[in-house]
C-alpha cells in the first residue's frame, strides 16, 4: 500500500525497490547474459571481452518510449562504435517483433528476446510497476555499461528515454578516458 501511494504521489509510476535491489553496482562482475537474436543466434557477453557493451533493457518494441531511447541509439550508434562499444537491447519480445522494430526504424545494433525475463530478473531490470494505481510485472527501464573486463562500469536504474543515449554516450567518453583508453 505505501508502494502504490508513493507511486501515485510520483505521478503514476515507481519501480518495485526489491528488483532495484538485485542490480549491479560499478565495480561488481556484470551477470552472465546469453540470448538469441532475432535470427536465433546466441549472444554471450563473456564473448564481448575486451569491449565496452551497452546493455540497455526496454519494456516493449514499436512503442513510443522504447521506440524513442532504440533510436536515439540508433543516431548514436556510430559514435558508440567508434569509441569501442557495441549496444545491446534486450526485452522480452521475441524474435519476430525484434525483426520488425529493427526494419521498420533501421536499428544498426543487437535485439535480444528474453521471454521469460531470466535475465532481467538477474540484471535487477524486471520487478513490479506501478502505473495510474495498477500494479503490474515488467522490465524496469534500466542501462548498464560493462567495461571490458566484464565488470559493470555504470549503471542508470531509472532511464527516461529521451537524451539516454547521450548520456551513456558521454559517459562511455568518460569512463574510457579514467580506464586508460
Amino acid at each position: 500500500m505505501v508502494l502504490a501511494r508513493a507511486a501515485l504521489a510520483s505521478g503514476g509510476r515507481m519501480a518495485d525497490t526489491q528488483a532495484m535491489d538485485k542490480m549491479p553496482v560499478a565495480g561488481a562482475p556484470a551477470p552472465d547474459l546469453a540470448l538469441p537474436d532475432e535470427r536465433g543466434t546466441i549472444h554471450r557477453l563473456s564473448d564481448e571481452r575486451g569491449r565496452w557493451v551497452v546493455v540497455y533493457f526496454y519494456p516493449k518494441d514499436d512503442t513510443p518510449g522504447c521506440t524513442t531511447e532504440a533510436c536515439e541509439f540508433r543516431d548514436a550508434w556510430a559514435d558508440i562504435e567508434a569509441d569501442g562499444a557495441v549496444v545491446w537491447g534486450v526485452s522480452p519480445d521475441d524474435g519476430a517483433s525484434h525483426s520488425r522494430f529493427r526494419a521498420k526504424f533501421g536499428l544498426p545494433f543487437v535485439l535480444l528476446s528474453d521471454t521469460d525475463h531470466a535475465v532481467a530478473d538477474a540484471w535487477g531490470a524486471w520487478g513490479e510497476k506501478i502505473r495510474y494505481g495498477r500494479a503490474s510485472m515488467g522490465i524496469l527501464r534500466s542501462t548498464f555499461l560493462v567495461d571490458p573486463d566484464g565488470r559493470i562500469a555504470r549503471v542508470w536504474p531509472k532511464v527516461k528515454p529521451e537524451g539516454h543515449a547521450a548520456e551513456v554516450r558521454a559517459a562511455l567518453a568518460e569512463v574510457r578516458t579514467a580506464w586508460g583508453g
